[in-house]
Formats: structure tokens, C-alpha cells, sequence
């Protein structure tokens, strides 16, 4: 039997959380299954389980988590409590997301010194960060089919997808200057197509 929310119809509004604590819980809940892969628990749980955004808002909402500054879930779920719940849902959905985390993580912290030489614990760290990358990458091409109704058009959405991957995988190149330079191309591409049917509605 499937845990996830039945989609909404056009009839009823797109479930939410019921309450600070609900919404608490819940990010508290994403935050703790994030080992590694953060993105791809966060999909899951924020579009396919919740159904709290379609999988369009949530490409729109991460990529403007990820250019702000600071970590890319945080900004995440501030943006989505401050939207729930004003300024209160920020702050209670923040506190969520780092709360048990960073309990676990002094926890982990204290363990792992005393193992980190130990070839074991070597082994492991590199088996979990071949599963993260894993993760990031099934969740990207998951998320692909929404780019269809992006305005940017799924050819140049694409063509920056390969372009990024080429510049910092391969030419390693630093992010900042990606973001700046084809970030500004792409965002300058969107308001000229923007410019366009904005045009096209009004003739």
C-alpha cells in the first residue's frame, strides 16, 4: 500500500501541512533520511509523498535555493515555511531541518575520530559517496520531464545541463563562475521568451 497523498484535483487545494508542528516533523523526518543524497529524499518526500509542490515548482524552488547562499535544503525549507506559515513556518521548518542533524552529526563526529585511520571506516565513507552521486544523478534525470514546461525550452535547458556538467566535471571550472556566466545566459534567455509570450498574449 502506497504512503504518498493522492494527487489534488482541480477541485481542492494542493495539501499543506496541517500545523507548525506538522510541519516541524516533517522536515525533521526529510532531514534525518538525508545521508548523502539530501536531493533525492527531498523530491521524494516533498513531491511524491507530500505532494506539497508539483515536480515543475520544485525545479523552480530548488534552483532558486541553490543560488542563494548557504545550504540548498535550508533555503529550501525556509522558503516553504515562510510560504505555509509566514515568518513562524520559516523559522519552525529551519529549526526542523537542523535540529536532530546536528545532534546526530556531533554524535558521528565523536565516533568517527576515534575509527578514521581504520581502513574500514576509509572504505565506507568511499562506498557512501559513490551512492550520494548516484542519488543526485537518478533524481536529475527524474526531474528532466519537467523541464517540457519550462520557458526557457527543453533543448537550452538541456544544453545547460551538458554544458555545467562539462565546464565543472570536466574543465573544473569554479562553480561560481558557471553560475555567473551561463546562469546569466540562461536567465537572459528566459526573459527574452518571457518578453515574447507576454507579447504574444497581448496582440
Amino acid at each position: 500500500m502506497s504512503l504518498a497523498t493522492p494527487a489534488p484535483t482541480h477541485s481542492e487545494p494542493a495539501p499543506r501541512p496541517a500545523s507548525l508542528r506538522a510541519l516541524f516533523w516533517s522536515f525533521t523526518w526529510l532531514a534525518l533520511q538525508g545521508f548523502g543524497g539530501v536531493l533525492a529524499i527531498v523530491q521524494r518526500e516533498l513531491v511524491e509523498r507530500r505532494r506539497w509542490l508539483t515536480r515543475e515548482e520544485f525545479v523552480e524552488d530548488w534552483a532558486v535555493a541553490q543560488v542563494l547562499p548557504g545550504p540548498n535544503v535550508v533555503n529550501l525549507s525556509l522558503m516553504l515555511g515562510d510560504r505555509f506559515f509566514g515568518l513562524r513556518g520559516a523559522l519552525v521548518a529551519m529549526a526542523g531541518i537542523l535540529t536532530f542533524p546536528l545532534l546526530g552529526v556531533l554524535l558521528l563526529a565523536t565516533l568517527y575520530a576515534s575509527v578514521q585511520t581504520l581502513p574500514v571506516a576509509q572504505g565506507a565513507l568511499r562506498g557512501m559517496g559513490a551512492v550520494a552521486a548516484g542519488l543526485i544523478t537518478a533524481t536529475g534525470i527524474k526531474l528532466i520531464p519537467a523541464l517540457k514546461q519550462n520557458v526557457v525550452g527543453t533543448l537550452v535547458s538541456i544544453g545547460s545541463i551538458a554544458i555545467t556538467i562539462i565546464a565543472i566535471a570536466w574543465l573544473r571550472l569554479p562553480l561560481a563562475w558557471v553560475l555567473l556566466g551561463l546562469g546569466g545566459l540562461t536567465c537572459a534567455w528566459a526573459f527574452r521568451q518571457l518578453g515574447r509570450l507576454t507579447a504574444g498574449r497581448a496582440t
